[in-house]
């Protein structure tokens, strides 16, 4: 009796010996129960299908199929051999093909999947690589519309997403594919995004331009309550604009133009206000404590004078500021420093100057 070494279409792994009974039907149903297929056809290694169980011989190496056409072994590891050698590679992403270079997926992250699925150099890192449609692409069932955004961080460094792509899922699949420095870009994002869903974000520079440039200048400009923590307003023109109740601690507003602003119960705590313009503002209760205030001039030309009236300068630096005639009533300014300060004309009834 004949027995013969049976192959599932396709591959040279994992071969099964079996005897040749009475009939090919036989061989087929006992090779199908074997690899738990359906098999339906048997071919021989150069590609021949056998119809007649007379056709085969002993020791024979046979591959069996579902019904699909012979699949040549020696044509799938040309292939392969000749895309793991090529520079160009192509993915295929939950159905969708993208091709790019080796060296944009191994040479930016070099410690994710993907480079480590196609390095050529970080042999102790390698992992084998997914399994190839037939066009040779290598299949990864992710979503594409996540990844092409994480494809184009490996081109050029940048995460750039259109609005219509939820920066949760980009960075998922980032975390999926180990892209660390994408991971840090999108969960920054993912965290000003729910800020500003909750309205806490803080105004820029930028925010507070374009209000300035879309705003008559008939019209009054308020920023009320607003939250502006460590914005940079430097040597900008905002005059009479409304800062009341404004959060503004550790705020750059240096060499600004604050004048006739009103800033009544603002937070500026350790806010850099240094040269800045501030005649005639309303700064009654604000809160100016450890403030840089060193070379401000608070003196109108015109007589009026800045109300400070309850204002917090505790450990503020008021060096060489020009204060004159400003109201100080009852405000808090121990700890300050006053050198050269001119407060020609000040209102100081019941102010702290208590100095340690």
């Amino acid at each position: 009796m004949k027995r013969v070494i049976i192959f599932v279409n396709g591959t040279d792994v994992n071969g099964k010996v079996l005897m040749v009974t009475h009939s090919l039907d036989e061989l087929l149903a006992a090779a199908g129960a074997k690899f738990e297929i359906t098999a339906k056809r048997i071919f021989t290694s150069q590609g021949g299908e056998i119809d007649d169980i007379k056709l085969i011989r002993d020791d024979d190496i046979l591959y069996i199929s579902s019904g699909e056409n012979f699949i040549s072994i020696n044509k799938i590891c040309s292939h392969n051999q000749l895309n793991r050698n090529s520079e160009w590679i192509t993915l295929n992403v939950g159905g969708q093909y993208f091709t790019t270079t080796r060296n944009t997926l191994t040479k930016k992250e070099p410690m994710s999947m993907l480079a480590r699925m196609f390095t050529e150099t970080n042999a102790e890192h390698a992992i084998q690589p997914s399994r190839q449609d037939h066009h040779g692409a290598y299949l990864i069932d992710r979503s594409p519309t996540y990844f092409e955004p994480l494809l184009n961080y490996l081109r050029h460094g940048q995460v750039i997403l259109d609005s219509n792509i939820n920066i949760a899922g980009v960075l998922a699949e980032a975390s999926f594919y180990g892209i660390e420095g994408a991971i840090r870009i999108l969960t920054a994002m993912t965290e000003k995004e729910e800020l500003q869903k909750e309205g806490l974000i803080s105004l820029t520079r930028k925010d507070v331009l374009k209000a300035i440039m879309s705003t008559p200048t008939t019209a009054e400009l308020r920023f009320q309550g607003v939250d502006f923590v460590r914005a940079d307003l430097s040597k900008l023109d905002l005059r009479n604009i409304n800062f009341k109740y404004a959060i503004m601690h550790h705020c750059s507003l240096a060499g600004a133009n604050l004048s006739g602003c009103c800033f009544e119960r603002a937070d500026l705590s350790y806010a850099n206000l240094q040269g800045a313009q501030l005649v005639c503002v309303k700064m009654s209760c604000a809160n100016l404590a450890a403030a840089n205030l060193h070379s401000c001039n608070f003196e109108d030309p015109g007589g009026l004078p800045a109300n400070m009236e309850g204002v917090n300068l505790k450990g503020a630096n008021l060096e060489g500021s020009n204060m004159a005639a400003v109201n100080l009533r009852v405000a808090t300014l121990k700890n300050a420093i006053l050198k050269n300060c001119v407060l020609r004309s000040a209102v100081l009834a019941g102010a702290d100057l208590e100095v340690k």
